[in-house]
């Protein structure tokens, strides 16, 4: 373990407020993505322990639901100023369990917490709405009511924001959550959790297990008094979960990634799309589900903006510092399956002009550090373009035009987020009524979204649903319907 680490030798479970080994003993092993040695050891959650958690959740629901959602937005506030209070430390969690800088680990949890005030604030516009009645002297209205328990799965790449962007909407809506945190950033979600109770979140109110998604997060999603799963990561897992959650009828919000399209037209500030495009492709390891990994350029510039996104990528520096560009992958396995797929690229016909493979030498070789990598040559039904690859790997696809570029943007199975860059407003408006996305950008990258404004994809980036932003308030309470009926002959 690092020296003067704020991640402890073991992390546990936290269930109503304490800390618990896993029940059977169990543990698993926590590696640092720069070095490959082990951060610390692991609680390896199993049935028994979700049982534990959700009953304490379920214990706990009732009292915490009776509370206005101003008193639970005023300790929602509480923890996001101490959060920001100890931004240091929840950075240098973060940097050290995913191996991106300190800088991208501070805006990352600067980012947690602007979400976290957010949503307080919330609690103070907890609206429903007020109408006519057909029906002489009847009053309609109708409230939100919270769904009871939420499972919460979160994935690695930003886990103090995914924390927040989950477990604040769900709180403030009157739920208690489980929380079943990625088995590669424990640490993120137990600080968390220690966090939440010390500023005065009833016991109960937020469980964190941690585990590997077969062991723990199925019996999560399985559990009948778990009201609703909320779930960010791959599409195969997604389905397992709707298949599962939906046989006995329990709501579902996922958001399942993308495979993002950035459209460069020959009217685009070159400089600016070439600096926008390599953000979009590779920062935090292009780990995110928001990442622009397909770069769709017009034939007229695609050479010079080839040239100029080569030069730049080739400058692109690896690790943890604050000046380097991005950092490892999250492990192993995901760095094995990034290269595999670059070389099944490669084979069906597709060129690798930079990249491709592990960086091997001696100050990142025990590391999981990907290349940034640019293939061009692949056919908008290849793999590589179809399929969402989490990592710094990026295509370049040349077209005569408008229509086709738009064409090849809409070929994908996802639809999260798409940007464009052009001086027409004719060409960046008509782009944002037929791109198929949640999420649309002129003149900007494919990520980049903020804590007001809902975030979340069509086809097989999710199940429509929206997290952050108001909007999520739909996800984490039901709608309640109200008459109240008054006779006036009776005053």
């Amino acid at each position: 373990m690092h020296a003067r680490s704020p991640i402890q030798d073991y992390i546990p479970n936290v269930i109503k407020g304490q800390e618990e080994q896993a029940l059977d003993g169990q543990v698993l092993l926590n590696i640092d993505p720069v070095t490959g040695e082990q951060l610390c050891t692991v609680a390896r959650s199993g049935k028994a322990d979700i049982e534990r958690a959700v009953a304490a959740a379920r214990l706990a629901q009732s009292e915490w639901a009776d509370m206005t959602p101003v008193s639970r937005g005023d300790l929602l506030r509480e923890a996001a100023l101490l959060m920001r209070d100890r931004s240091e430390e929840f950075a240098e969690i973060v940097s050290l369990e995913t191996g991106k800088s300190r800088q991208d680990a501070r805006g990352e949890t600067g980012a947690a917490v602007e979400m976290g005030l957010f949503v307080a604030g919330e609690g103070r516009r907890f609206f429903g709405k007020t109408t006519t009645s057909a029906v002489p002297n009847r009053t309609s209205l109708v409230v939100r009511q919270p769904l009871g328990v939420a499972g919460l799965i979160i994935a690695a790449n930003t886990p103090i924001a995914n924390v927040a962007w989950k477990v604040y909407p769900a709180l403030l809506c009157g739920n208690t959550a489980v929380m079943k945190a990625s088995e590669d950033t424990p640490a993120t979600a137990w600080a968390a959790a220690k966090l939440f109770h010390e500023v005065g979140v009833p016991p109960g109110v937020f469980n964190v297990v941690q585990g590997f998604g077969p062991e723990a997060g199925a019996p999560l999603v399985e559990h009948q008094d778990v009201d609703l799963i909320s779930f960010t990561g791959s599409c195969d897992v997604g389905r397992q979960i709707q298949a599962s959650a939906g046989a006995r009828l329990a709501k579902v919000c996922m958001e399942l990634g993308g495979k993002n399209p950035l459209i460069v037209c020959d009217d685009a500030d070159l400089d600016r799309a070439v600096a926008t495009a390599a953000m979009s492709a590779f920062s935090n390891a292009g780990q995110r589900c928001a990442s622009g990994s397909r770069l769709i350029v017009f034939d007229g510039i695609y050479d010079r903006f080839k040239e100029q996104l080569l030069e730049h990528t080739q400058g692109l520096t690896l690790g943890s510092a604050d000046d380097d560009d991005l950092g490892p992958v999250i492990n192993q396995r995901q760095l094995e399956n990034m290269i595999a797929a670059v070389e099944r690229a490669r084979q069906t016909g597709a060129t690798v002009l930079t990249g491709g493979g592990r960086l091997t030498d001696d100050a990142h070789r025990n590391g999981f550090f990907m290349m940034p990598t640019l293939l061009e040559g692949a056919t908008g039904s290849d793999e590589i373009s179809q399929a969402e690859l989490f990592g710094p790997i990026a295509c370049l696809y040349r077209v005569s035009d408008f229509e086709e570029a738009l064409e090849l943007a809409n070929n994908s199975p996802f639809g999260l987020t798409a940007a464009i860059h052009t001086a027409n407003i004719d060409r960046g408006m008509t782009f944002l009524s037929r791109i198929k996305a949640g999420v649309a950008s002129i003149n900007g990258a494919t990520y980049g979204s903020e804590p007001h404004m809902p975030f979340g994809g069509v086809r097989q980036s999710g199940t429509g649903w929206r997290e952050a932003g108001a909007e999520a308030l739909d996800v984490y309470s039901d709608w309640k319907t109200i008459y109240i009926n008054a006779d006036p002959t009776r005053v």
